[in-house]
């Protein structure tokens, strides 16, 4: 019987070439853990196939999938590790990370989602800022922002992806607060882990980067996507008080802002205790 792989990462890929090697060296670059590298390709057309096959740890699946989601979702139902997380193409792990996550892991036996900070680089791969964390909020995450990075999240497999808690492939902007919203929901335990994981690159590819400032009818619609996804978690996920969706939009507003306030007052709390 093979022995259990500490990670799965799962990688949706397509026409990302200026920045997979990146991706690729920080994976294969990771010591002290078991792991498999699991990237979807939707059959790219710049050169970025050909780079992953430079690999040798990856396992490369080449096909048409129905957006990102589904990408993932496929990595999801493959995975063998104990813990699994995605990392999208143009982003990378920082040197070391799966050993401290693993190190984490091992004295959390309660937890079933683990995340960690991150840093915000340019296209350029350049250092921007870091982002901080403190311990899990259900609300805030709905009625705020999704103040988690994917690219810095693990889950483990017996208890989340064991039991069939896969993203909503119909989200094609917020499926990662969508994921966590819902997994929160069901009682699955988030624990935040003090220390820089990942990179995520900030560039004018990334979907909600796009949507910020539309400039055409497909951007524009691109934006009431995902103004409608948020909209939904919060109606699902999140504090409803009346029938009327105008009504509950004002209460939508004044959740935002008071957890505004919050996070900015839990994130000076936590920033005050690590000095």
């Amino acid at each position: 019987m093979n022995k259990e792989l500490d990670f799965s990462i799962i990688t949706p890929s397509y026409n990302y070439s200026q920045y997979i090697r990146e991706m690729l060296d920080s994976v294969r670059d990771q010591e002290g853990v078991t792991f498999e590298h699991l990237i979807y390709d939707a059959v790219s057309t710049d050169g970025t196939i050909d780079i992953i096959r430079e690999y040798d740890h990856v396992s490369l699946v080449v096909e048409k999938d129905k957006g990102m989601s589904d990408a993932i979702n496929k990595g999801f139902k493959k995975a063998k590790g104990k813990w699994v997380m995605w990392l999208n193409a143009d982003d990378r792990l920082e040197l070391g990370a799966l050993a401290e996550v693993k190190k984490f892991a091992d004295s959390h036996f309660e937890a079933d989602v683990i995340y960690g900070e991150w840093n915000f680089m340019d296209g350029g791969g350049n250092y921007q800022r870091t982002m901080r964390v403190f311990p899990f909020r259900r609300l805030m995450l709905i009625h705020h922002s999704c103040y988690i990075a994917s690219t810095a999240t693990f889950f483990r497999r017996s208890t989340i992806l064991d039991h069939g808690h896969y993203l909503n492939i119909k989200f094609k902007c917020l499926m990662d607060g969508e994921y966590y919203s819902r997994l929160a929901s069901e009682g699955k335990l988030f624990i935040s882990f003090p220390k820089e994981l990942a990179s995520f690159r900030l560039h004018g590819d990334n979907i909600s980067q796009r949507v910020l400032a539309p400039q055409n009818m497909d951007e524009m619609l691109d934006r009431q996507q995902q103004f409608a996804e948020s909209r939904a978690i919060k109606r699902i996920y999140g504090v409803t008080l009346f029938e009327s969706d105008h009504m509950n939009s004002v209460v939508d507003c004044c959740l935002f802002y008071y957890f505004k306030v919050m996070k900015l007052f839990v994130r000076v709390i936590y920033s005050v205790k690590r000095k």
